[in-house]
């Protein structure tokens, strides 16, 4: 919200979800690739699960609202008597920021991005957060150790695994 002309932001399909049952919203987890990597059926999410990064591409979306001045003046008050005033006085209309608009909220996504990279993998040189980067991604590429039939993990005594509530 550090852009003063977006009015409102979206991650995925972002307010189209209020219009949507939840069984036609969740992005189901298809498996997992070779390398680790889980796939998801489809990215209504916008490449975010409870806040965090799912491995799907980050969809992010601004509205801007619409340019300050018009060709037609609107009725408006004097600044100075703080009286009405017919008609404001008519100025140029900018149409330069349509433009420039995407370029500045990509940047700002970008920045935000690079600053919670930096965050998690840290490092004084770009080697070596590179190098974080990719001792995570081979341990998070790691399948995790198999569980027993039914939930339980082995030598847990047999406590099934469940949702905590009505089965």
């Amino acid at each position: 919200m550090s852009i003063n002309i977006v009015k409102g932001v979206e991650l995925g399909l972002g307010f189209e979800q209020t219009r949507r049952f939840g069984s036609a919203v969740h992005d189901v987890i298809e498996g997992r690739t070779d390398d680790g990597r889980w796939v998801h059926r489809s990215n209504n999410a916008g490449g975010l699960t409870g806040g965090i990064s799912n491995g799907e591409p980050i969809v992010v979306r601004g509205a801007v609202k619409p340019i300050s001045t018009l060709a037609r003046p609107l009725p408006s008050a004097d600044l100075v008597s703080g009286r009405p005033v017919e008609k404001a006085h008519y100025e140029r209309s900018d149409i330069s920021v349509v433009p420039a608009a995407g370029v500045v909220g990509e940047a700002m996504v970008a920045l935000v991005l690079a600053d919670a990279v930096l965050h998690k993998f840290g490092g004084d040189s770009i080697d070596e957060t590179r190098d974080n980067l990719e001792r995570y991604r081979a341990r998070i590429a790691r399948a995790p150790e198999a569980s027993v039939p039914g939930g339980a993990e082995a030598g847990s005594g047999g406590a099934e695994a469940g949702s905590g509530g009505d089965d």
